[in-house]
C-alpha cells in the first residue's frame, strides 16, 4: 500500500500521512507501507490512538468536531526546548535520548498510569498537609527562627536584670548557683511559651 492509499484508508489528508512518516510512525517493507505495523505505531504514539484503534472501521482516524481545526504549533522554539546533539551522536540517537529522558516514549496506557499515580500522590500530600502529618519547610524554618530569637533575647536579658542581686553574693559557688537557677528559670519560661506551637 502506498501513502495515498493509507491516507484514504484512515480518512486523513496526504499531508497528515507525510507528518506521520516524518515522526517515524510509518513502517515500510521494501517500497510498500506495512499497514499493520504502521497502525501499531500510530496507536502507540498518537494522542487518541488507543481509543481510535478500538473502532473497527477506522482504526486511527481523529474525528474533528464542527469546523474546529487543530491549533498550529509555534514555529519559534524556546531555548530550553532546543535539541542538543552530543559529539558523535546522530540526530536519531539524540531524539531517542531526549524522548527517553522526558518520558515521551511511553505508550498511552503507561502515560495514563503515570498520570494517575501522580494525581494519587498529590491527593495524599494534600491529605497529609490537612492532617498536619507534613508541614512546609518554610513554616518550620520560620517557627524555629522565631523560637531561637526568643531564646537569645531572654538569655541576653539575664545579666542586666540580675546583676544587682548577683553583685551582693560573696562566693563563686553562690554566683554559680544563682546563675544556674536563673538559666533554668529562663529555659522553663521559654518551654512554657513554646507549648503553643504544638497546638
Amino acid at each position: 500500500m502506498n501513502q495515498s492509499e493509507f491516507a484514504t484508508l484512515h480518512g486523513v489528508s496526504r499531508k497528515t500521512v507525510t507528518k506521520w512518516k516524518e515522526r517515524g510512525w510509518l513502517v515500510f517493507q521494501g517500497g510498500d507501507l506495512d499497514v499493520e505495523a504502521s497502525n501499531e505505531l500510530i496507536a502507540r504514539y498518537r494522542r487518541d490512538g488507543l481509543d481510535a484503534v478500538t473502532q473497527e472501521q477506522n482504526p486511527v482516524t481523529q474525528t474533528l468536531v464542527g469546523n474546529k481545526t487543530s491549533p498550529k504549533k509555534s514555529a519559534v522554539t524556546s531555548a530550553s526546548a532546543r535539541v542538543t546533539i552530543k559529539p558523535g551522536e546522530t540526530v536519531e540517537q539524540a531524539t531517542a535520548r531526549i524522548l527517553i529522558a522526558t518520558g515521551a516514549n511511553m505508550n498511552i496506557d503507561e502515560a495514563k498510569r503515570v498520570k494517575e499515580n501522580y494525581l494519587a500522590l498529590r491527593e495524599q500530600l494534600e491529605y497529609d498537609r490537612e492532617s498536619r502529618l507534613v508541614v512546609a519547610v518554610e513554616d518550620v524554618t520560620r517557627a524555629v527562627g522565631e523560637e531561637y530569637a526568643k531564646v537569645r533575647t531572654r538569655l541576653l536579658a539575664i545579666p542586666s536584670e540580675n546583676a544587682p542581686r548577683i553583685h551582693r553574693l560573696k562566693t563563686v559557688l553562690e554566683v554559680q548557683d544563682a546563675m544556674y537557677g536563673l538559666i533554668v528559670e529562663a529555659l522553663e519560661e521559654l518551654t512554657r511559651d513554646g507549648e503553643g506551637i504544638n497546638r
